[in-house]
């Protein structure tokens, strides 16, 4: 059985969990409507719903926040904050935010983007929702092997750079308003982007006049695959590695709590002066001034600190291998997961996991409620109850490439010993897999974030 390297770091503070009785978690379920998002986090024994802003910052970082300057404007942490970001992605102006969302918000403000296509590998949940909220159309072109569960391609978040070509030119380039990559590809199973794909999209979007963008918030786990996999690369360093990907890119958005290691916190970054100025106009509208955005100081360096440490070797070693580790013990039980596994959550292949389940009735969502009423592990669906899209003529359901499952390990912050546990529970739920049941929505299905939000019960 593969084993993960040991933890480069100890144990300093913990905090008491405890796992709630099964009748409670039954209640929890009804009373919740059968959506996780609604249930206490004291009542989740093993929390997976996502790795964003769920890690434990370490020392160095809780000592950042007893430096922090909260005055107004120009606070120190800012320049700490400014001078990182420009070091690790070459590009010039920094703006700050609290969370990545909202740097995604202000980028599709301060686009054209009514009635234009903003092309991605994967759009995220609330990628796609911003997209939407400001007239734009979002388009995915991972490539065929992105959407094939059991390819074991090493870069399966790789945009289809020749599909990529085909739309620009079927559009017209005026019609695109953006080209960006998620990198790490989450919804797509937390695959990475090769610097040979960063590459040639820019080489494509270059050629039309298209800005492209990182979606950056995992660009660290990214970095590291392309150390791990990519040949030319096994030698260079993780920031290096980083510091080339960035030099592709006219800027980015980044959530920091996932690869920043902060609990709150983000930026946008670019060279574009005219865009910077409309997005730094809207920044100070709806969420603070330029040198915090929405943070506290004490916040600004909590980020700063976690930039830094994240792109650390023995750090990426343990995270990617631990995320491994999970895998190999499902894979180990026949438990359908998507192959390889990413960078920050083992996926399981809903379909298979439950076949009886269609997606009409939300397998994904059916697995992550058997799963808290059983063991109470939270995970989060990603399918078509979090994807939902219809026929724009026919006015049917659309159902995504893929129904998955995601278990979001947080960093540095559950043992391997708790790895074990989720993976007997996911066993044990595989191997009694004929009784899950099926969803329906009963309450707040129109969302486009209806995730968060509906209410559902179980198919009579």
């Amino acid at each position: 059985m593969l084993q993960y390297p040991p933890e480069p770091f100890r144990i300093k503070v913990v905090e008491r969990i405890k796992i709630p009785t099964m009748t409670e978690r039954e209640q929890l379920l009804q009373k919740a409507f059968y959506n996780v998002f609604n249930i206490p986090a004291e009542k989740v024994y093993i929390d997976l719903l996502t790795d964003s802003g769920t890690g434990a910052m370490s020392d160095n970082q809780w000592a950042g926040l007893q430096v922090g300057d909260e005055a107004y404007a120009c606070c120190r942490n800012w320049y700490h904050f400014e001078d990182t970001i420009r070091e690790l992605t070459g590009l010039k102006i920094v703006v700050p935010v609290h969370q990545g969302r909202v740097a995604e918000n202000l980028l599709f403000t301060a686009l054209d983007t009514l009635g234009k296509i903003v092309i991605n590998n994967n759009h995220f949940d609330t990628t796609r929702a911003n997209v939407l909220a400001h007239g734009g159309i979002p388009l995915d072109l991972v490539i065929p092997e992105g959407r094939d569960i059991l390819c074991d391609h090493p870069f399966k978040g790789n945009m289809d750079v020749e599909r990529l070509e085909q739309t620009i030119r079927e559009h017209g380039p005026e019609k695109i308003a953006l080209v960006m990559l998620t990198i790490t590809n989450n919804s797509g199973g937390g695959q990475p982007v090769s610097m040979s794909n960063i590459r040639a999209v820019k080489e494509v979007v270059s050629r039309y006049g298209i800005p492209l963008f990182f979606d950056a918030c995992r660009f660290a786990e990214n970095a590291y695959f392309i150390k791990l996999r990519e040949p030319g690369y096994a030698t260079k360093s993780v920031r290096g590695i980083a510091r080339e990907m960035f030099s592709y890119v006219d800027g980015c958005t980044m959530s920091a709590k996932k690869d920043g290691l902060a609990n709150i916190g983000g930026f946008l970054a670019l060279n574009d002066e005219q865009l910077a100025e409309r997005i730094k106009t809207e920044l100070v509208r709806i969420e603070g001034f330029l040198t915090y955005g929405g943070l506290a100081g004490r916040d600004l360096e909590a980020v700063t600190r976690g930039l830094v440490e994240v792109l650390d070797d023995e750090y990426l070693e343990y995270r990617i291998k631990q995320v491994q580790y999970l895998g190999e013990l499902l894979l180990a039980n026949a438990v359908p997961i998507l192959r390889p596994t990413g960078g920050h959550a083992v996926y399981l292949d809903a379909r298979r996991f439950a076949p009886h389940v269609p997606p009409e009735q939300f397998p994904g969502q059916a697995i992550v409620v058997e799963l808290y009423r059983r063991a109470a592990v939270r995970a989060v669906e990603v399918g078509s109850f979090m994807f939902n899209q219809t026929d724009p003529v026919t006015g049917e359901a659309l159902h995504p490439p893929m129904e998955l499952v995601r278990l979001a390990i947080p960093r540095r912050v559950y043992t391997e010993t708790h790895l074990r546990y989720v993976a007997e529970a996911v066993i044990a739920l595989y191997q009694d897999r004929n009784s899950i049941r099926g969803m329906r929505i009963i309450g707040h299905g129109n969302s486009s974030l209806r995730h968060f939000v509906a209410q559902l019960t179980y198919v009579e």
